[in-house]
């Protein structure tokens, strides 16, 4: 985020921003949405949560709306990690040079395309039921480009968007890794509660193409969405604390010894794009929107579209495999 934010923030201060608004509202209209959201979905590749905070500059109250709650389908930099380690481990190689690295960015961006198209239609259905309403006239006054002043746009940066967000973060995670710790080192009749618990949920995760593991991690990940990996690595090896692999071939495979597939590595992609928002982005939508209704609704829509997805892909990749 300290990279991504000043970055944005210099794109954002020579006026080039405001053009990508402009040229896109008229993608956004045939949702019935606002070209204002490109700038918002463009902060949700930083964070989520800031993200939705950037949705203030949505004058439509039933706009601000649609793209707080579509935001998520954008992949935060809490996402990318896991997304470019599962691509290069099943489908690329954990070899280097320059045609994987090219083939690695293209499946990468094949996904980002997927979550985008996603979004619009995500952001129609919205605008036909819950949220209906005509697209807003776009005003917007273009202004001239001009030279970024480095200086303010790194503080402004730094301190409006990445300190604020980790802030957040640190307040939702620092409890929810006590609940982790827990769920790992008390056992019961031999087994962790980590074990129970995953255990109960594996059938409905197989129908999903993911394993009882793999799903109860989403869930526990839920304070930050990096930490995913870290706890289906410790539920695997029966640790007690949350692990870290170096290796991209010993941890894939640590994965296929407990039955990865190319199936399973799709299915941990695509609801690692469209399961619900960190608890963090959750308490931005909250109070940005002065409601847990639609604190609800934000979690409720990604989590079943994601469901919905990964129960279709697998579905038709076991018949065809």
């Amino acid at each position: 985020m300290a990279i991504f934010f000043p970055l944005f923030t210099l794109l954002e201060d020579s006026g080039y921003l405001p053009r990508i608004a402009f040229n896109l509202d008229r993608v956004y209209k045939k949702c019935s949405a606002c070209g204002k959201q490109a700038l918002t979905m463009c902060m949700g590749f930083g964070c989520n949560a800031a993200g939705v905070i950037s949705c203030r500059i949505i004058d439509s109250p039933r706009e601000r709306l649609i793209a707080v709650i579509t935001n998520n389908f954008v992949p935060c930099n809490g996402r990318f990690p896991a997304i470019i380690a599962i691509i290069s481990m099943f489908f690329i190689g954990t070899s280097a040079g320059f045609g994987v690295s090219l083939l690695s960015a293209v499946l990468l961006g094949g996904f980002i395309v997927f979550g985008i198209v996603m979004i619009f239609m995500i952001s129609k259905l919205l605008s036909m039921t819950i949220l209906k309403g005509e697209p807003s006239s776009f005003t917007l006054e273009l202004p001239p480009y001009r030279k970024p002043q480095i200086g303010q746009v790194i503080v402004r940066s730094i301190l409006d968007r990445t300190l604020f967000v980790l802030g957040r973060a640190v307040v939702v995670a620092a409890p929810a890794g006590l609940v982790i710790w827990f769920m790992a080192n008390i056992s019961i009749e031999g087994l962790t509660l980590l074990s129970h618990i995953s255990a109960f949920l594996d059938p409905f995760a197989k129908l999903l193409g993911m394993d009882g593991v793999i799903l109860l991690a989403f869930i526990l990940g839920l304070p930050a969405n990096e930490i995913v990996i870290p706890i289906i690595i410790m539920a695997y090896l029966a640790q007690g604390n949350i692990l870290e692999i170096d290796s991209l071939s010993v941890l894939r495979q640590l994965l296929v010894d407990n039955g990865w597939t190319w199936i399973t590595a799709v299915s941990v992609i695509l609801f690692s794009l469209m399961h619900w928002p960190c608890s963090t982005t959750l308490l931005t939508i909250k109070k940005e929107t002065a409601s847990l209704k639609w604190a609800a609704i934000s979690m409720i829509i990604p989590t079943i579209t994601g469901i919905l997805i990964c129960f279709v892909f697998a579905a038709l990749a076991r018949l065809i495999s």
